[in-house]
C-alpha cells in the first residue's frame, strides 16, 4: 500500500483556543492512526547535516524551512491513494486546531 508522509504545523495558542471535545476527538483519530500501523511523533529539536562531496560532515542547529506555522510533528501514514490519505489525516490536531498538515507521497526508492 502507498505510503505517505505527513508534516503537522500548529501553534501552541491556537491548539489552547480549540474547544476540548475537538481536540479529544483529533487524538483520538491521532490513535487510530497509530493502530493502523502509523509512524506518529512530536517534533524535537533539528539539526541541519552536511557533507559537501564527502569531504567532511557540516552540522548546524535548527531548521533549514521557515514557515508561518512551528512544525509540530510528523507520520508516515498507509493509504489506497491521496485522497484516502487527506481523508485520514483531516480530523488531526493540526488540521482541527487552526494549522495545517502537508502530505507528501512517499516515492520508493529501488
Amino acid at each position: 500500500m502507498p505510503r505517505f508522509i505527513t508534516i503537522g504545523y500548529g501553534d501552541p495558542a491556537d491548539y489552547d483556543r480549540t474547544p476540548r471535545r475537538v481536540r479529544d476527538a483529533a487524538h483520538a483519530e491521532d490513535a487510530k492512526l497509530r493502530s493502523e500501523g502509523a509512524a506518529i511523533g512530536i517534533a524535537g529539536a533539528p539539526v541541519q547535516v552536511r557533507n559537501p562531496e564527502a569531504r567532511g560532515v557540516e552540522t548546524r542547529d535548527g531548521p533549514f524551512m521557515s514557515s508561518a506555522l512551528p512544525i509540530a510533528g510528523f507520520a508516515i501514514i498507509e493509504a489506497a491513494d491521496l485522497a484516502e490519505a487527506i481523508a485520514k489525516v483531516s480530523h488531526v490536531p493540526c488540521a482541527v486546531a487552526h494549522g495545517v498538515v502537508e502530505v507528501w507521497p512517499m516515492k520508493e526508492t529501488p
